[in-house]
Formats: structure tokens, sequence, C-alpha cells
């Protein structure tokens, strides 16, 4: 049974970046964790990461609940951006 923790991690609500993550472990499982192979994987979780903090500071700037976009929304977000 997975911990609360990890439950919130899984759930695309509240992790926009749930791709990213499995992209990045499956990478490092693949190459026998040498780091420098998954450099491209990393890059693009810590620009998920980036993009979406910056997005939730400004919702909570603005008074908008929930912080974090829901999957939905965000996938709203996206197309709009192009």
């Amino acid at each position: 049974r997975m911990s609360r923790h990890t439950q919130q991690l899984r759930d695309h609500d509240t992790n926009p970046c749930v791709a990213e993550t499995d992209a990045s472990r499956k990478c490092m499982d693949d190459n026998n964790y040498k780091k420098d192979m998954c450099t491209a994987y990393f890059l693009k979780y810590k620009n998920c990461r980036k993009f979406w903090h910056d997005i939730m500071m400004q919702r909570k700037r603005n008074g908008v609940k929930p912080e974090m976009p829901t999957a939905e929304e965000r996938i709203k977000i996206l197309e709009s951006m192009g």
C-alpha cells in the first residue's frame, strides 16, 4: 500500500510532473543509474516544476483556489499557449 505522500506524488491533480518524474526514473533504471545519461530528462522535469510553480505562485497572489490547477485545467492552460 502506498503512503499518503506517495499517493500525492502520483496524483495528477496535485503533481503536474508525474510523466517527467516517471521518464527520469525509467531512464535511470535503463542506464544503470548513470546520471549523465539522463540529463535531458532531468532538465525536462526541472522545467516542468519551475513552470507550474510559477503558475501556482501567480494564482496564490491572485487568490485563485486551488493554487495548483487541476490536471484538466492544466491541459487547457497548455493548449492556450500553443
